[in-house]
């Protein structure tokens, strides 16, 4: 039993919790900053999608916030490949501590190649992906492809940090590369007739018609930074970014507020995969 113990509170240490589900964890520098995860399988009949990473993580005297929701299509493979593998090369990038904006977009556009050219043993399906790295609990970095989010609270009123690249907003660069948007009765636009997000990871058959370029921002972390919520489109397509901020203002346990949002995404009939990571600054 005490073995059983420790093993669980190992786990909650680095983010895995009690089952790949959910989990949570805090930060040894700030013992208010904690986080939290939970992860819902949608409706579909294909394996679960999506992926989270949600740990803290000791680098070069530098305690690292590492959070991201990858959410796959086609494949579970992707997602899981950049589970393992994104943040490392974001890490690697050799001025990620001068200039960490710059460092996420090179590696976000190092492992896309590497998929790409990994593509016979990764498959043929792709990713969307948010990360957020909290670099010594002062300041966040969020980059993005597709359609999962990262949303900030501060004072109670939330602030989109990604953009969603949906389509219809970049028909112009898709069809300049060669594609088309098609925009068919009772679907969502979709990059030529398949794809619902105009950047994404992988994806090689689409890839000449695709971007895997991020966008990324940088936030400040002060006294009136109440939350960061990283979501899949799972969540957002029934939750607006202040609902969701609403939804959990009152829940000070992480874990207790990520499990909080997909319930209510499921109450509203979301019927997609839902993940979810909230960290929360007490």
């Amino acid at each position: 039993m005490i073995g059983k113990e420790i093993l669980h509170k190992m786990k909650e240490k680095v983010g895995l919790g009690s089952s790949p589900d959910s989990g949570k964890g805090k930060s040894k520098i700030s013992k208010r900053i904690t986080h939290g995860f939970h992860l819902v399988k949608g409706k579909s009949h294909h394996d679960m999608e999506d992926y989270v990473v949600a740990q803290f993580k000791e680098v070069d005297d530098n305690e690292l916030g590492l959070f991201a929701i990858f959410d796959g299509h086609l494949s579970h493979v992707i997602p899981d490949y950049l589970r393992s593998h994104l943040f490392d090369n974001i890490l690697k990038e050799p001025d990620f501590w001068t200039q960490p904006k710059n460092a996420m977009r090179r590696a976000y556009c190092i492992t896309d190649t590497t998929i790409l050219e990994k593509a016979g043993d990764l498959g043929k399906g792709g990713s969307t992906a948010v990360t957020a790295i909290l670099i010594n609990c002062q300041k966040l970095v969020v980059a993005n492809v597709g359609d999962s989010r990262a949303v900030i609270c501060k004072n109670g009123v939330a602030k989109q940090l990604s953009v969603d690249h949906e389509p219809s907003m970049e028909r112009e660069e898709i069809e300049h590369r060669g594609g088309f948007v098609s925009n068919f009765p009772g679907d969502v636009p979709r990059v030529d007739g398949q794809l619902a997000v105009a950047r994404a990871f992988g994806d090689k058959n689409l890839k000449e018609h695709l971007s895997s370029e991020p966008d990324v921002a940088m936030e400040m972390i002060d006294d009136d930074t109440d939350c960061i919520i990283l979501a899949s489109d799972g969540l957002w397509k029934v939750m607006s970014n202040q609902e969701a901020v609403d939804a959990i203002k009152n829940i000070k346990d992480a874990l207790s507020a990520a499990k909080r949002l997909t319930e209510e995404a499921l109450n509203r009939k979301s019927s997609d995969d839902i993940s979810c990571v909230v960290v929360k600054f007490q």
